[in-house]
């Protein structure tokens, strides 16, 4: 790119800070963004693009890479908001990876190869990849267990995709170490490892040629084309700009590719990302790369910081600056609420969200603006319970609500057989759910094709599941392994619907052993653990309810029903802090900030930080933490934000966001409208800033409609 001391682009609605001048004019080769969560990432990589169209450069030279669909779209229309035109904005190609490997291997190999657009699609491939690791193998090596229920294939998928995306699934010479020590080098299930190497075998055809492409199958594809002939990268399409948001998902597969791209003469690349935010090494993410990767790589690498964020007032960024050890900055006049409350135990817990959730409310908020952030599965018990007894609608994308967790259908299970009852469940989606968890924790073994059926049938004639034992799991192969679950039904059959609920279900739990079942289920510890606080939370839950097996059994199907209704609005969403990455939210909730929870006791300290810190960044106007009564038992996490020495530097930053608004004419004035009051702000004339995210009332306009909405 041409040097030159002044700007070729001027965005429109945008003034761009100094560090995002600097970013959009940047004149080194390679140049990577250390950007602070909410830093506009996204606008100051469509500024960098902006810049270079205004320098005449083609727009089909430049290429914007992202992770994710989502990602994709919304640089895509960054490039608009800031005022490209649009002739321009769509010849320039934007993709993830993902696209890019597909388009690029079409390319080369002169043809489309069968896409399967959904992990959910791999099923029947792995299932004949795990046939075929039997056939090989059972009875040849040792500690071979396998398995097809969805947990088992849920697990392989996850270590599928991680020995892919870290390029690590061909790098053991298995014919020297052998196929068990190479599993243990890679710190794989066998069974899994086997299976990840014979799903590859059923994609290849005989001279090498893919066959088919599951999700994230092309970026593999690619980046192992590159490792075994270098030469191929002379036929990837040549770009003078590569750009790249969220720089801190990318992992050794996306690497490579970079890497090949980058390598082509003349080609210049920005990229952006936060080593905070790093909380997907599972599968090869990490902040090495731009921490050191690039730099050895690529020689001179220039580091440009994005630190003022447009998500949140400076409340909340001093305190994540504190509790990152970083510089943080908010360029907004906004006062972004930290609120803290205190529980005795996981009730407490859920009825301090519903005071949040009041409050918010009451404070003129609508509260599909609340978002519950859960660090794991067994804490969404006591949450969904106390919004059911509040009567407050609540949503749980993308995760199923606690009453479809694997343990939870079991313990459904088991009380539908006692109860004789499993008509009671209305969907017949949940009745094969309980009745593949029953089979799973019974661990028994069964053909793929035996337990689809058994789960058509019962599903359809709830009547069957009495007698499920005899008809479903008394077989020959089965002799020796199906004892404790016959023993558990057999015990459950001994409370009638007048015991105490919370008795049946402990009396079932300690006759099948089932926290030590999954450990054997499910792989990882941590799930294992997961599992086990989810089973004693529902316990717990069993006995503060007061209920018979029979009302409990009717309170679990009626808040499965009010869980289930539809509802467009004066929703709660309920979420996983790990899927909140990339979202933003009016008022986030974040329960249990106690020790041995968040953080996770059996999770890598690092990523928990991490973890966190994405959770608490993704709140807008406030933030609620919710901590024990003990202080001894509270989450480290909660002094590291040092809430009350920064109080005073945080107000005076307020003040000076203030006073560069009014020093700047003509001055917007900004409003707190959530997403969901978007149309009515809109039509009383509000504007919207899309690099700031938010709604704006311009100068001269009667302030009076929008006085709820006026930020203070």
């Amino acid at each position: 790119m041409t040097d030159t001391t002044a700007p070729r682009f001027h965005p429109q609605g945008l003034i761009p800070t100094q560090e995002q001048a600097a970013i959009q004019q940047a004149q080194n080769r390679i140049s990577l963004v250390a950007a602070n969560a909410g830093a506009a990432k996204t606008t100051t990589l469509a500024l960098r693009i902006g810049e270079a169209l205004a320098r005449r450069l083609p727009p089909e030279q430049v290429l914007a890479l992202t992770f994710t669909p989502e990602a994709r779209d919304v640089l895509r229309q960054r490039l608009l908001d800031i005022g490209i035109p649009y002739g321009l904005a769509s010849a320039v190609r934007v993709a993830t990876f993902e696209d890019f490997a597909q388009q690029t291997l079409a390319d080369l190999e002169n043809g489309d190869v069968p896409l399967l657009r959904h992990l959910r699609d791999m099923k029947p491939w792995l299932l004949e990849a795990l046939s075929r690791v039997g056939e090989r193998y059972l009875g040849k090596v040792e500690y071979l267990d396998i398995r097809t229920h969805n947990i088992a294939l849920s697990q392989a998928i996850d270590a599928q995709l991680a020995l892919k995306a870290t390029m690590l699934l061909d790098s053991v010479d298995v014919e020297y170490v052998g196929v068990e020590e190479a599993a243990e080098i890679l710190k794989t299930p066998l069974a899994d490892y086997l299976a990840a190497i014979e799903y590859e075998t059923l994609r290849s055809d005989s001279d090498g040629s893919a066959q088919f492409r599951g999700p994230y199958d092309a970026t593999y594809d690619l980046a192992r084309l590159l490792q075994q002939a270098p030469e191929a990268a002379g036929s990837l399409p040549r770009y003078r700009v590569v750009v790249c948001d969220e720089l801190h998902d990318l992992n050794e597969a996306g690497y490579r590719i970079l890497s090949a791209l980058l390598a082509q003469p003349d080609c210049w690349f920005v990229g952006a990302g936060d080593k905070d935010q790093v909380i997907h090494s599972k599968l090869g993410a990490s902040g090495e790369f731009m921490e050191s990767r690039f730099a050895r790589d690529f020689g001179n690498v220039k580091q440009y910081p994005l630190t003022i964020t447009w998500r949140h007032g400076p409340h909340l960024a001093l305190a994540m600056a504190a509790f990152k050890s970083k510089t943080v900055q908010s360029g907004l006049p906004l006062h972004t609420e930290i609120r803290q409350a205190h529980y005795a135990d996981a009730a407490a817990c859920g009825d301090k969200i519903v005071a949040a959730i009041k409050a918010w409310k009451k404070d003129g908020y609508p509260i599909d603006g609340c978002t519950v952030l859960l660090r794991d599965r067994h804490q969404a018990i006591a949450v969904e319970q106390a919004l059911m007894h509040a009567k407050i609608g609540y949503r749980t994308p993308p995760m199923a609500g606690y009453l479809q967790r694997d343990e939870i259908l079991f313990l459904r299970g088991m009380m539908a057989i006692a109860l004789k009852d499993l008509a009671a469940v209305k969907s017949q989606d949940v009745r094969m759910a309980i009745v593949e968890a029953l089979a799973v924790f019974g661990e028994v073994e069964h053909s793929h094709e035996q337990l689809e059926q058994a789960k058509r049938d019962i599903a359809k004639h709830p009547q069957l599941l009495d007698g499920f034992y005899e008809r479903y799991l008394d077989n020959g192969s089965n002799i020796g392994r199906a004892g404790p679950i016959k023993a558990a039904i057999e015990r459950a059959a001994t409370f009638g619907p007048d015991s105490p609920a919370h008795e049946a279900l402990r009396a079932v739990c300690d006759t099948m052993n089932l926290e030590q079942a999954a450990r054997r289920i499910f792989v990882r510890p941590h799930d294992a653990q997961a599992v086990a606080k989810s089973i004693a939370g529902f316990i717990a839950a069993a006995q503060a309810s007061g209920h018979t097996l029979a009302g409990f059994w009717q309170e679990l199907n009626a808040a499965e029903a009010f869980a289930g209704r539809k509802r467009e609005k004066d929703v709660v969403t309920i979420d996983y802090a790990v899927n909140a990455k990339g979202k933003e939210y009016e008022h986030v909730i974040l329960p249990f900030l106690e020790a041995g929870e968040f953080p996770a006791a059996l999770a890598d300290a690092r990523e928990e930080d991490n973890l966190f810190y994405v959770a608490a960044t993704r709140a807008k106007m406030r933030l609620t933490l919710l901590a024990p009564d003990d202080a001894e038992r509270r989450s480290p996490y909660v002094a590291r934000l040092r809430l009350a020495a920064n109080s005073a530097a945080a107000d005076q930053a307020i003040a000076r966001n203030e006073a560069d608004a009014r020093g700047k004419a003509p001055a917007r004035h900004y409003l707190s409208a959530t997403i969901h009051e978007a149309q009515q702000v809109k039509a009383l004339g509000a504007k919207f800033d899309w690099p700031r995210k938010a709604w704006y009332v311009e100068p001269g306009m009667d302030l009076e409609p929008f006085r709820r909405w006026l930020q203070h």
